[in-house]
């Protein structure tokens, strides 16, 4: 059997309750925390629930929210600090620094304020005019700047000293823990355990030559810990494997814990997937083995464009070219042979290669969304984005033309610039967790059963194993099921029997309750060939509607209800809710593979497309009228003996 997949198509009537059902149902969590003979029916006890003990809820959140204690934000007009930004993601109404008024449809259920480490807290010190920013010869200057109406010339003051890394306000170390704690403070104050989680972290914004290797650093503690430290920035150093020892010393100092999230690579121009070490070593056992451990995530989806997969890497798969930015980073132009240490597929097929190479793989992350937001506002639906920064926000001038790169010289004299009607209203981290909580999200997020949307809110969860039966998709406890038989996902498989069967799959999804029908379920699939190359393929697993594969083996599109004019459209075509039964028909068994889900919306309109409708200006020509949004699960990998 190759496997089968449904659609399950559910009355109007009924999708509340149905939904309702499916957020109830237990999760699994990965077989490192929960051991699977907990995972059992009653017994002598009447009610069945009293053994599970893992996770049966999805959180959504964003790890990369920035306010204005990020220099690039409060210098460039941005108002609203750390305690607008907890309000905002806590479901408030706060006004912009544009002046616009700004709700969510729903709040969130936890963030991350990951403010730049550089600088921490520039333009909050100058509106304040800090006495002991003002003893410093540099910060008066800055100081007078801005006072004197010059915001702009004292930005670009502050980015040419800290692109050049040379720290202008060195040796003013107080003024930086002042600021950090005034955002562990604010953090402190907004997390409500059980209803909504705000993380300690920050952002290590390492730019060696204007390529972006930056890292999100999130913590699992509170202020008494993080209150122990100030953050690594560029200044102390560009080397990520500094930031690893630097995490390391936190967590023998503290007794705390700690990760990091490597930030989207599209702007890295080469260098987040890199075949050697940043000082140029060729990659090591120990060099896999330690980024696998600090960085359990990747940023696949945010503002500056979707770093899933691209055309140029997966040509076979008409959905690889989705909201791509591919032109270079924030210094230089991009060459092609730079593309394939960028994005997330070819990566976690590279890791294979790697893994069999070196014992470790060093690309072995889960994947998540987040916004990269600068104007403290984390918004991720089309019809309601304010945008990359303050100079972009709803009702601005600069709102679709204002430049995101393209500021320094290429020295080739090439045209990379990206503005920012190109850029995405992007992403979420989905986080499958049993309380919302940071030790029970974060422990989650390090184990890897999260998974990322271009800011949707799509359920998704997915299991791997062996002896799933199809009706097992049916089963009203069918995540207990799943991690009794199984792993989900960021979980591994090893056929231990050596039977050399093909693992079989259970997937469930089901639409963003206030959001867009769903299209299909797709299983991706990457492998290691015996001669150690890698390939991959993308598999229709479970689709809407009556289509049928054409003799190319594709599926025809699922339609599109989008009027462009009215940037409105209708749930007229696809399903609320797909499940999935699928078992690989290409399986070799002593093939390293992975295999992820991703999940299709119909058509909806681009966040340009609303803005054209609601403030009637011309739609750019250049980017879609209309997006499929979707959701990509972390990986399962399965490696080759017990």
């Amino acid at each position: 059997m190759h496997g089968s997949a449904r659609t399950i198509a559910t009355p109007p009537r009924f999708t509340l309750a149905f939904a309702a059902l499916f957020l109830a149902l237990p999760v699994g969590a990965t077989a490192q925390v929960v051991d699977p003979e907990t995972v059992t029916a009653r017994e002598a006890e009447y009610s069945p629930y009293l053994g599970y003990n893992y996770p049966d809820r999805v959180f959504f959140g964003d790890t990369h929210l920035h306010t204005s204690f990020s220099t690039d934000a409060g210098m460039v007009g941005n108002v609203l600090g750390p305690d607008e930004a907890y309000r905002f993601a806590k479901g408030e109404i706060v006004t912009s620094s544009a002046g616009v008024r700004a709700r969510l449809l729903r709040p969130l259920d936890w963030m991350v304020v990951a403010d730049h480490a550089e600088n921490l807290g520039l333009a909050n010190l100058i509106a304040e005019s800090d006495s002991e920013l003002l003893k410093n010869d540099w910060g008066r200057e800055v100081h007078d700047m801005v006072k004197d109406g010059r915001p702009w010339d004292a930005y670009a003051a502050w980015g040419e000293r800290m692109t050049a890394r040379d720290d202008p306000l060195a040796g003013s170390e107080d003024l930086t823990r002042t600021m950090w704690e005034r955002i562990t403070e604010a953090a402190e104050t907004h997390y409500e355990p059980g209803r909504f989680t705000a993380f300690i972290g920050y952002e290590w914004t390492s730019s060696p030559d204007g390529n972006n290797l930056h890292r999100n650093v999130i913590f699992r503690d509170g202020k008494d810990q993080a209150d122990q430290i100030i953050p690594m920035s560029q200044y102390d150093s560009t080397d990520p494997e500094d930031l690893w020892d630097w995490m390391e010393a936190y967590q023998a100092r503290t007794g705390g814990s700690v990760f990091a999230l490597a930030h989207n690579g599209n702007l890295s121009n080469g260098l987040m997937f890199d075949d050697v070490t940043f000082t140029g070593d060729p990659l090591s056992r120990e060099y896999a083995e330690r980024r696998s451990l600090w960085e359990p995530l990747y940023e696949v989806t945010q503002i500056k464009g979707d770093g899933e997969a691209h055309p140029m890497l997966s040509p076979n798969d008409e959905f690889a070219d989705f909201e791509s930015w591919d032109r270079g980073s924030f210094a230089a132009a991009k060459d092609p042979d730079m593309i394939p240490r960028e994005y997330a597929r070819e990566a976690l097929k590279r890791g294979l290669a790697y893994h069999a190479q070196l014992g470790a793989n060093p690309f072995r992350f889960g994947m998540v969304g987040s916004t990269d937001s600068h104007t403290s506002l984390a918004t991720t639906t089309e019809d309601n984005f304010f945008g990359k920064a303050t100079p972009a926000e709803p009702g601005t001038e600069g709102r679709f033309d204002e430049m995101i790169t393209g500021y320094m010289p290429d020295p080739e004299g090439r045209d990379y610039a990206i503005r920012h009607y190109q850029g995405s209203a992007s992403g979420l981290a989905a986080v499958w967790a049993r309380e919302n909580t940071r030790e029970a999200l974060w422990d989650a997020m390090e184990r890897k059963e999260v998974y990322a949307t271009t800011g949707t809110r799509m359920i998704v969860r997915v299991f791997a194993g062996w002896d799933f039966e199809e009706e097992d998709l049916d089963r009203w406890d069918f995540a207990a099921t799943g991690y009794q038989q199984g792993v989900p996902m960021g979980g591994e498989l090893t056929d231990a029997r050596g039977s050399g069967d093909a693992p079989v799959f259970m997937i469930r999804a089901l639409r963003d309750p206030d959001g867009a029908n769903l299209d299909r379920i797709q299983m991706v699939k990457g492998w290691l060939n015996a001669a150690g190359s890698t390939d991959e393929r993308v598999y229709d697993v479970v689709w809407s509607g009556n289509r049928e594969p054409g003799s190319d083996g594709k599926l025809p599109p699922v339609g599109n209800t989008v009027d462009v004019e009215a940037a409105s459209y209708t749930n007229a075509i696809g399903e609320p809710i797909l499940f999935g039964f699928w078992e690989d028909p290409d399986f070799d068994p002593d093939q390293r593979a992975f295999y992820y889900v991703r999940v299709l919306e119909i058509p909806t309109p681009r966040w340009t497309t609303y803005d054209a409708a609601f403030f009637g200006v011309e739609r750019p020509d250049d980017v879609p009228a209309s997006i499929q949004e979707r959701a990509y699960t972390s990986p399962i990998w399965y490696t080759p003996g017990g």
